[in-house]
């Protein structure tokens, strides 16, 4: 089967399934609201099980040139900095699940799967149009872009986000819920901070109501920083409104010091509302179906968000390449990966439940919270099953 396939949505997950149909022989068109392809400037952690869809889309020395591999992650503590190891990776990770745990920053991972993309199919990705929905019939799918252009395919991805229009005209817009966490980001240039905040780690610092993330990017070059806070007067789901340095410095008095130095350090937070809305129970109908934030949105609290997309986007080439008819495709496609994204958006969630625990605020209490939750077996039960999934052999 060698449907032509429209996709609505330019960002990682749009991308990575264009690449992945095309490397199929399934020709695509994306269509991308951006005049230009970029991403915010932050970060993404990319997990072994991420790195293996990336690399088996041929994207492993792309990846090597300009992530970083992270050699473990750690757990340290708000307010006086104690610090247990989460668990190790670098050559662990590689001997473990077979591919390495990085770090990247979302514009090179963009443009990394787009000039790929172009390779296969210079003029697939068509940007500066904005899609307002669809109309199908017959087994054709129309796309209605907001110009006034009406490209046909035979099958149509909603690749457009936790705002998704697809979606929208799917199922209903369906209420966003302000998940109480509001959230901080920065890049840091590494020469700003001290040698010990240097390190090719990923840390977190969890406390009560808030914690902060933070991890290299770009051969060490550039730190990337999150702060997650309890704030019910922020409620604006933008990743792109700047914020006050002083307001970050105020969600964060009393902190240690080493989080202090990397907030003095950012020149330009931005700040943003997280909400959620209920995993969807079915992606698809007719020659219409979602991937990604459009279909399952979750906190970023497992690190799983971009790496969802870009299982998704393989997975579905898979379903394609493999089934008689677009139908039972996308019906493959649902029944592969529903239950693995809900489980993760429920883990995520949980996840947030415990960095931000009120037992956080007492030293000897937050000593043991964190050994009991994150002792070696129940670590390994949150992320040994996320780390080996297999988008190449995994049943469709």
């Amino acid at each position: 089967m060698h449907p032509h396939v429209l996709i609505a949505g330019g960002g990682i997950g749009g991308l990575a399934a264009a690449l992945a149909l095309l490397r199929l022989g399934i020709d695509v068109d994306v269509y991308e609201q951006a005049r230009e392809l970029r991403e915010v400037g932050a970060g993404v952690q990319i997990s072994a099980n991420g790195n293996h869809t990336l690399y088996a889309l041929g994207l492993q020395a792309a990846m090597e040139a300009l992530a970083v591999e992270t050699q473990g992650k750690e757990i340290r503590l708000w307010n006086t900095g104690q610090t247990w190891k989460l668990f190790d990776l670098g050559p662990v990770s590689v001997e473990r699940y077979g591919y390495p745990y990085c770090t990247v920053w979302r514009p090179d991972l963009l443009a990394v799967l787009a000039d790929a993309v172009r390779r296969l199919k210079p003029n697939a990705i068509h940007l500066g149009v904005q899609c307002a929905g669809f109309t199908q019939a017959n087994g054709r799918v129309t796309l209605r872009l907001a110009d006034g252009g009406a490209p046909a395919g035979d099958l149509l991805i909603g690749a457009d986000g936790v705002h998704s229009t697809i979606r929208s005209q799917l199922f209903g817009a369906g209420k966003a819920r302000f998940t109480g966490f509001a959230a901080w980001r920065g890049v840091i240039p590494m020469e700003r901070l001290p040698a010990h905040l240097r390190r090719p780690i990923g840390t977190n610092w969890v406390g009560p109501g808030s914690h902060v993330v933070h991890y290299p990017l770009r051969s060490g070059v550039l730190m990337n920083f999150v702060g997650f806070v309890e704030r019910p007067d922020w409620q604006v789901e933008s990743w792109m409104m700047r914020g006050d340095p002083a307001d970050l410095l105020r969600d964060y008095a009393g902190w240690h010091g080493d989080v202090v130095t990397m907030i003095r350090a950012i020149d330009e937070p931005f700040q943003w509302a997280l909400a959620s809305r209920p995993p969807l129970e079915r992606w698809g109908v007719g020659h219409v179906t979602l991937l990604g934030d459009a279909c399952h949105p979750t906190l970023p609290m497992l690190a799983q968000g971009a790496v969802m997309a870009l299982e998704d986007g393989f997975i579905l080439a898979r379903c394609l390449s493999a089934s008689a008819t677009i139908e039972v495709a996308l019906q493959r496609y649902e029944q592969a990966r529903i239950e693995r994204t809900t489980r993760i958006v429920i883990g995520s969630a949980e996840n947030g439940e415990r960095f931000h625990n009120k037992k956080l605020g007492d030293a000897a209490e937050a000593a043991r919270f964190v050994e009991t939750e994150w002792a070696k077996q129940r670590v390994d039960d949150r992320y040994d099953w996320l780390f080996r999934y297999d988008v190449t052999t995994a049943p469709i």
